[in-house]
């Protein structure tokens, strides 16, 4: 039996407008899990990251880390955030102080840790993150990529055991997307969850273990990329386009070959197109 790390459990948020947001909404994400949670713009995705930490408060139904249901108090809050911390879409939202040190220091000050932990802290987010020598520029001059990294390096300070990034790669060049691909890699081979929320096909494609296609607040469906990927009326349905790969092996299918359409890599499809091209 897999270790569940974080659950939802009949999750829904109604606004103050009377707008349901989420609805009954049950998504597990076991330890050490790559998740993505896909779906067009107004899907709900900001919406049920911010309940998994507690910054939101749910309408009904709740949130478990561990097994243990998140308490709207002021300490158990502090304890849900230590393990689950969250990467804004906009880095600005997040990056607040003047030196890009006193932004990574922020979340283990809060901790209360003793000077030289948060010093050992600063320095080791900032390695990990690649932005070593960074520490006396004003967040705001750096470039979006950079910007992003500080804010990566800001929540792996506090040492959490699941990351939510919300559009992690949004507004980066290729580089810049390669570059925080690398880093939530490294930083889920040491043990942490992952959970991000993309539009970009192609990347997901690469990262993810698991993905949720989130539409108009309701969970419609679950599973592996290869799962996803090939339903290509779930696709339309939730606005998303499929991945080039898979595009490819749909016209070669429609055009008479014997192609499996569920293999998603490059390399697959290239196997996939000899192996029909030689029968």
């Amino acid at each position: 039996m897999a270790d569940i790390h974080l659950e939802t459990k009949n999750l829904s948020y109604t606004y103050h407008d009377g707008t349901q947001a989420l609805k009954n909404v049950n998504i597990q994400i076991n330890k050490g899990e790559k998740i993505a949670i896909m779906g067009p713009n107004g899907a709900g995705k900001s919406t049920l990251f911010s309940h998994f930490n507690g910054l939101t408060e749910p309408t009904s139904g709740h949130v478990e880390i561990e097994g243990k249901k998140i308490i709207f108090e002021r300490d158990e809050l502090l304890k849900v955030r230590q393990k689950v911390g969250i990467v804004f879409q906009d880095p600005n939202d997040q990056l607040f102080a003047p030196t890009v040190k006193e932004d990574v220091a922020f979340g283990p000050m809060n901790l209360g840790l003793e000077y030289d932990e948060v010093e050992k802290r600063i320095k080791e987010s900032l390695e990990l993150v690649g932005m070593s020598g960074f520490e006396d520029k004003t967040p705001h001059h750096l470039s979006g990529g950079q910007q992003k990294r500080v804010a990566i390096a800001g929540i792996i300070a506090m040492r959490p055991e699941i990351m939510i990034l919300d559009e992690p790669t949004a507004g980066l060049d290729p580089e810049g997307v390669d570059k925080v691909l690398n880093i939530l890699n490294n930083l889920n081979k040491e043990g942490m969850s992952i959970v991000i929320s993309s539009h970009d096909i192609e990347m997901v494609n690469q990262f993810a273990d698991k993905i949720f296609v989130l539409y108009n607040g309701e969970i419609i469906a679950q599973g592996n990329k290869h799962q996803i990927f090939s339903n290509k009326e779930l696709l339309k349905k939730a606005h998303l386009k499929a991945p080039i790969t898979t595009e490819i092996l749909y016209r070669l299918k429609e055009n008479g070959l014997n192609v499996d359409t569920e293999k998603i890599s490059i390399s697959e499809t290239v196997e996939e197109i000899l192996k029909a091209t030689k029968n």
